[in-house]
């Protein structure tokens, strides 16, 4: 992975975090007992090595491949299909929580999934990491029961837990068995509301991070990173590390630890969404017991909004026989009139493993690349869409020049019709198979519609907005995010200029 401007595709948005977690280096090396998936299945570049099939070998492959992936979906469709018909309900407890919740019965499993606003940008200066650390904490010790406790108890309700702070948002999920389902509630509940933060599960965890951070200092990815971040946003709460820095996590006391949790944690800023064996009433009074003692209003450090910086060169010079390289243009906000035209732009430019602009003309026609995509990615505060690919140093000149003429072409003149007709109908009929193929991440899903402001009956329009994107307001969008100079990364040998 190279940095935090990482296309994470939401499936036709931007995923959930917006700039985050993908591109770090190292997503941390915490221990966790289970990971849920992230919301909507972030997506990093792919390093890849210097060689590709031979085009009458890969095209053999590639029809071998597109008629399995067929099979697989008319067997698959069907019940998915039926799960994007979903009743989703908006459920609210009598202390004023909200949820979405889908009933599932069909196997005896919760998945609750929800985040807090804030998140890492709301790391006081000089103490980066703050949130990063705290969310590997929940599960060493809250209430009356240490860390060994707690955790013995995690295994004795069969539960499996998880909190990550990202840069807009501290997120957590639960699964559980419903028959354990008041055990593993009250385990969360005590989790959330009273986390001990213990002087010694802090140093182990604390180790573990540092452990990370020193490592990486020797990476190329995580040097690159460094200087993308600060080129792009400057100063701007964006550009820190998440994981903060060997200086920053070294100051972080119990104390520091509580006041960001009191801060953050509170149901003015709480997002909740909920899937499996449980029902509206039962589902209410969990609820309240878990999130209905939190203070109601968030103390929130104010985060400006910011365009991401064009027209900068970052070169990482190392002697690497793969160069990476990445571009960054101007994005689209989630909630801008035109941003189903940018989703469906970016899929035909890069979106799309195997039909894309990007893939034909970089690996198909020269196999200059194993991988090469492009994804609208978007934070709160920010966006952006940004093309990623890894070569041969060699011939990482004449690749970055071949990106840039094929991303030109999109800009002056757009897609075909038929073209924008194809992508229309992948990405309506691959949402479900994306978003909604188990119940967490149904539970993701529905979690980043409320977080995005989307409204509860979103899915059952999403196929009707994609369909009233004209030809016409994909191309101007084209033009309009693609003909800007853009920012390039390079981490290899020096290319001596931007190709």
């Amino acid at each position: 992975m190279m940095t935090n401007l990482s296309p994470m595709p939401v499936r036709e948005t931007p995923s959930s975090d917006r700039f985050a977690a993908t591109f770090s280096p190292w997503r941390r090396g915490l221990r966790r007992r289970w990971q849920a998936p992230l919301p909507h299945g972030e997506r990093s570049a792919e390093r890849s090595g210097g060689w590709v099939r031979g085009s009458a070998d890969l095209g053999k492959w590639r029809v071998a491949l597109a008629t399995l992936l067929l099979a697989l979906l008319f067997l698959i469709l069907p019940p998915l299909t039926a799960r994007a018909a979903m009743n989703i309900q908006q459920v609210t407890s009598p202390k004023g929580i909200t949820a979405w919740l889908v009933e599932d019965y069909s196997v005896p499993i919760i998945a609750i999934r929800f985040a807090f606003d804030g998140g890492s940008t709301q790391d006081p200066e000089g103490k980066e990491g703050l949130a990063n650390l705290m969310t590997g904490l929940f599960d060493e010790g809250a209430g009356d029961l240490d860390s060994e406790a707690f955790q013995a108890k995690l295994d004795e309700v069969g539960a499996e837990m998880s909190f990550d702070a990202r840069r807009d948002g501290t997120y957590g999920s639960m699964r559980m068995l419903a028959e354990q389902r008041d055990g593993a509630f009250d385990l969360l509940g005590m989790a959330i509301n009273h986390p001990r933060f213990d002087q010694a599960p802090i140093d182990r965890i604390r180790s573990q991070v540092l452990s990370g951070i020193i490592a990486n200092e020797r990476d190329p990815n995580t040097i690159a990173q460094t200087k993308w971040l600060r080129a792009i946003y400057g100063t701007h709460p964006y550009s820190r590390p998440d994981e903060g820095t060997r200086q920053s996590i070294a100051t972080i006391m119990p104390a520091d630890l509580a006041v960001f949790h009191k801060a953050n944690f509170a149901r003015g800023g709480l997002h909740v969404a909920v899937v499996g064996a449980i029902d509206a009433e039962t589902l209410k009074q969990k609820l309240d017991a878990v999130f209905g003692d939190l203070p109601q209003s968030q103390a929130l450090a104010p985060v400006a909004d910011v365009d991401p910086k064009l027209g900068e060169l970052v070169e990482v010079d190392y002697d690497l026989p793969q160069t990476s390289l990445q571009l960054a243009y101007p994005g689209v906000n989630r909630e801008a009139p035109d941003f189903f035209a940018a989703a469906l732009m970016n899929e035909i430019l890069g979106g799309s493993a195997f039909t894309s602009r990007l893939y034909e003309e970089v690996r198909e026609k020269r196999g200059l690349a194993y991988s090469v995509s492009s994804g609208l990615v978007d934070h709160r505060h920010a966006n952006a869409l940004v093309v990623t690919t890894a070569t041969r140093s060699d011939r990482a000149a004449e690749t970055l020049a071949l990106v840039r003429k094929v991303i030109k072409e999109m800009a002056e003149q757009g897609p075909t019709e038929a073209e924008l007709e194809a992508t229309k109908k992948y990405m309506v009929g691959a949402y479900a198979i994306s978003n909604l193929d188990s119940s967490s991440s149904i539970a993701a899903t529905l979690l980043e519609l409320q977080l995005d402001k989307l409204g509860i009956d979103y899915i059952q329009r999403r196929a009707a907005l994609i369909d009233g994107v004209t030809l016409d307001q994909v191309k101007a969008v084209a033009k309009k995010l693609l003909s800007p100079e853009p920012s390039i990364m390079v981490v290899g040998p020096a290319l001596g200029g931007k190709g």
